[in-house]
């Protein structure tokens, strides 16, 4: 207690005798004297050269470095590529420092061509690319890539590992230029430590072949990419874990990688029944972390009330498991080669009671259901990409993968009358089992001439699969009222749906301002073609066996899907501005035969296509951007197909061969803000997505409640997207920092459906603000509290339907002490308040999950134990409404359990070419 006392004392006071200071002046070039915008500016404590504060200048060259030190003396550096650095001592001798103007000379290597970088500089901004020094960056000692994300300026990291970089989401994490086992970033981010990390590039997302040959990228989203740092370049590192719980619950994970400098073998597997998705070292975020309570569906519905922690519905058990394998084939071919492994077994138990609204009555139905499942599948991936020369880039990327499974189906369903009378009731159990094969490769040639920008692209690609669906099926249907009957199935399904498609594109650019504006013209050509065989037997009282054949569920359709689409666009870029306008025109046929019955047409569906981006950047600090599309989608050949399905006997489906075309518009815009030097901003977008000839499903429902169902197209649906958030990091002094966060986001919609032929109109509105605070006290503990709240509006145009309000709030607190040195103490507890939902559903619970870790053999080993639900509070019932019904759902939920797991890091990284003396297991 003592020590603890005193330790407290010594920050205090070292907190107490820090100061606030400020450096301001101008940055031109000594020669001509233009200003020199994006440069770095950055000062350092002359002891141990650590970061105290570091800022960037604006387009003026001016520059106000703002911080808080003890320090009497500090050493101010200048980095701004292509020119020598500058570098000098301040004396704090003034809170407010004046440096007037600051000649910057280019460098004797700038003009030899050679581009030298100061390695302690801890932001560069060069073209499209956002860059960070790791070594400027403080964080805990064992600290891995995402705890580093979360302390760069303008980068965010939610509880599921999603990141977003001033508002814009990350689709993409790249390690030393290449990905790093798929789509999952948190491998990466919660795995790779920061002490192996050198740099953390950050760019707009484009695809290899538009960074070959300089166009823009996705301004909607961004790429990271990790650069490993030399020095530590050659080795084996990893982790290992496993864990058992009460209930029976388990986790076991295992990364092991393997750097040769330019070579990287990494390999994966893991396993748990705690409902944690994908791959995990059984972290409490990634196994509690959920979405917003409230949605809102394709017909206006609106999905309100609690939520199953730990991933989707029921309880799952699942496996995974992979190796990656990338490498530089010389000095300008990489390959990049990986395997995957799933599986899963699941089951789950549902019940519901939904109350169906018609315009001039109602009727309720109940069901419940069981299901349970078993699936595995197997995938293989290549990239290959070779520069010819510095004008001809090729890529190819094939993939393989076959998956099969088996599950199992019951359900029991009642429908009643406003009196309470029975109008049918059906009780069925399915058995099934499938497997897939599939193949698919993308082939791309890049070929660049001249100095301008000019360049042609060919890329080729191609999808072949083939599903294999053995079904069973038992069931007895009853429908009461004038005409009662009794409709009994017993029956096996044979399926087969072969798919073969294929895509040819060829793209020519040409500069008319070299490196600035660009025509372009595209043809692309698409044809997809399917098999798709149903055949059913009916089970055969006599002869005891499955042999009566069912033509009127049987199918043998061939299905073609034949596209071409001209285009002509133009392109502008220059150092701040950048916009494009492109148009097309697809001429497009749908054809389908059935081989069992005479079904056989053809549908021309042409339509005019428009796509148009535009960015400009302000400065460093700001950004807009903005882009207008118009996009054509025929119907599916199922929703047009005048084959008619009964596989339901309550719910008979019919296409409708004269659809037409859905035609989108959609608009978008954002602007983003950031200060570098007070780390605050603000971000944000808005979208709006008008759809005519809207195709929408059509159902009318006779006296026992038997469904028709066919499709029609509606004008007017349309969905909307606004929102934006600031924040704002101070650092009240070297140990201690505040953060706030704050938003408001609005989105909705307007669907056009049909209740019993009825058409009618319902919009819905949802309003959600948002407040986050964040106070960290270095290397003792950090307190996360927030807030927010959704107000939902659903209305509708028809005075028989009413409209409906729903309000919900949740409040969370999550807090983490590392004090004392080798405890980790997490706690993240949520409270939800749902007041609209029914009787005899909780409208709210609170929910706590924890976990304790304690450091061991050097840091080298942690023990955790963890808690899940605390308060035993987890619960998934939910309500569901829009102007057809009001729905509640529960099914099963992953109950409270306790876990202890043990994990094992190894590292025996060095200097490129050499590996550390100590063994991994040392």
């Amino acid at each position: 207690m003592n020590k603890f006392i005193t330790l407290l004392l010594l920050v205090c006071s070292s907190s107490m005798y820090a100061q606030d200071f400020s450096i301001q002046g101008v940055l031109t070039e000594k020669d001509q004297g233009f200003p020199l915008e994006s440069a770095t500016i950055y000062v350092e404590k002359m002891t141990d050269s650590s970061l105290i504060t570091y800022s960037i200048s604006d387009q003026k060259g001016a520059f106000l470095l703002r911080g808080n030190t003890s320090q009497l003396k500090m050493r101010l550096n200048i980095s701004y590529t292509g020119y020598t650095s500058y570098s000098q001592e301040v004396a704090l001798e003034s809170r407010n420092i004046n440096l007037d103007t600051i000649k910057m000379q280019i460098s004797t290597e700038a003009l030899k061509g050679v581009v030298v970088r100061a390695s302690r500089v801890p932001v560069t901004i060069k073209k499209d690319t956002l860059e960070f020094n790791v070594s400027s960056f403080k964080t805990k000692k064992d600290a891995n890539v995402e705890d580093l994300l979360k302390e760069l300026p303008g980068v965010e990291v939610d509880a599921n590992g999603a990141i977003t970089v001033n508002g814009k989401p990350v689709n993409q994490i790249l390690v030393n230029g290449k990905p790093f086992f798929g789509d999952d970033p948190t491998i990466a981010t919660r795995n790779l430590t920061k002490e192996i990390v050198d740099k953390i590039q950050i760019v707009d997302t484009k695809t290899e072949s538009e960074a070959f040959t300089g166009e823009a990228g996705s301004e909607e989203n961004k790429t990271i990419n990790i650069t490993i740092d030399e020095e530590k370049n050659k080795g084996i590192f990893g982790r290992l874990s496993a864990g058992g719980g009460t209930d029976k619950r388990f986790e076991f994970a295992g990364l092991v990688n393997y750097f040769d400098n330019d070579v990287r073998i990494s390999a994966l597997g893991g396993g748990n029944n705690t409902n944690s998705p994908g791959f995990s070292f059984g972290e409490l975020n990634k196994m509690f972390g959920g979405a917003r309570f409230i949605s809102t569906g394709s017909n206006g519905s609106i999905n309100y009330g609690g939520r199953q922690f730990g991933g989707g519905e029921g309880i799952v058990n699942s496996r995974v498991g992979g190796a990656n394998y990338a490498d530089e084939l010389g000095e300008n071919t990489d390959l990049t080669l990986d395997y995957f492994y799933t599986g899963s077994s699941s089951f789950n138990d549902s019940e519901s009671e939904r109350e169906n609204i018609l315009p001039d009555s109602r009727f309720f139905s109940s069901r419940k259901s069981n299901a349970d499942a078993e699936t595995e599948g197997h995938a293989a991936n290549l990239s290959f990409k070779t520069e010819i020369d510095s004008t001809f880039l090729i890529n190819i990327r094939p993939s393989l993968s076959y998956s099969n499974g088996s599950s199992r189906f019951s359900n029991d369903e009642k429908t009643k009358r406003e009196n309470g009378d029975v109008s049918n009731q059906s009780n069925s159990d399915r058995s099934t089992e499938n497997a897939r094969r599939s193949f698919e490769n993308r082939a791309t040639a890049t070929k660049k001439w001249g100095s301008g920008g000019a360049y042609v692209r060919v890329s080729v690609e191609n999808d072949i699969s083939d599903t294999e669906n053995d079904q069973f099926d038992f069931s007895v249907t009853d429908i009461f009222g004038d005409d009662p009957e009794t409709i009994v199935r017993n029956q096996t399904t044979n399926g087969d749906t072969k798919n073969n498609q294929y895509e040819i594109k060829t793209t020519v650019n040409y500069p008319i301002i070299a490196d600035t504006l660009f025509i372009s013209g595209s043809y692309e050509y698409r044809d997809r073609k399917r098999e798709d065989k149903r055949t059913v037997f009916d089970f055969n009282e006599d002869a005891q066996d499955y042999s009566d054949f069912n033509l009127a569920q049987s199918t043998d359709f061939t299905n073609t899907d034949r596209r071409t689409t001209p285009e002509l666009g133009i392109r502008y870029n220059s150092k701040k501005m950048r916009a494009s306008a492109s148009f097309g025109y697809v001429f497009r046929t749908l054809e389908s035969s059935d081989a069992l019955r005479d079904i056989d047409f053809d549908n021309d569906f042409n339509a005019v296509e428009v796509r148009t981006r535009f960015s400009y950047n302000f400065s460093d600090k700001m950004s807009l951007y903005s882009g207008y599309s118009l996009e054509n989608e025929a119907p599916s050949v199922t929703k047009l197909s005048p084959f008619i399905d009964i596989s339901d006997p309550l719910d008979i489906v019919q296409g409708n061969p004269d659809l037409k075309p859905e035609n989108s518009h959609r608009i978008y815009l954002g602007l983003n803000n950031y200060d570098w030097q007070t780390r605050s901003g603000f971000y944000s977008n808005a979208s709006f997505n008008l759809t005519n000839d809207n195709v929408v499903s059509r159902s009318t429902i006779d006296e026992n409640f038997v469904r028709t169902t066919t499709y029609d197209n509606v004008d007017g649906a349309y969905n909307f997207y606004a929102g934006g958030g600031w924040n704002k990091s101070k650092k009240l002094d070297s140990l201690r920092t505040v953060k706030v966060d704050m938003g408001l986001y609005v989105n909705g919609n307007r669907t056009v459906n049909f209740n019993n032929d009825v058409q009618y109109k319902s919009a819905t509105t949802t309003v959600s603000p948002n407040l986050g605070f964040t106070y960290t006290w270095k290397d003792l503990f950090e307190i996360r509290p927030s807030y927010d709240f959704d107000i939902s509006k659903n209305s509708f145009d028809l005075v028989e339907f009413e409209d409906e309000n729903y309000v919900t709030h949740t409040a969370r607190l999550r807090t983490t002490l590392t004090f004392p040195k080798k405890l980790d103490w997490n706690s993240d507890i949520q409270y939800q308040n749902n007041p609209n939902v029914a009787a005899g559903f909780n409208n709210s619970f609170v929910l706590w999950n924890s976990s304790l870790a304690y450091s061991i053999l050097s840091d080298k080993a942690v023990l955790t134990l963890k808690a899940y639900d605390l308060l035993k509070q987890n619960t998934n019932a939910r309500r569901s409404s829009s102007a057809n019904y009001i729905e509640d759902v529960q099914s099963t939920v992953l109950q409270q359990f306790f876990m202890l797991s043990f994990s094992y890091k190894f590292n025996t990284l060095g200097k490129k070419g050499e590996t550390n003396d100590n063994g991994w297991w040392d």
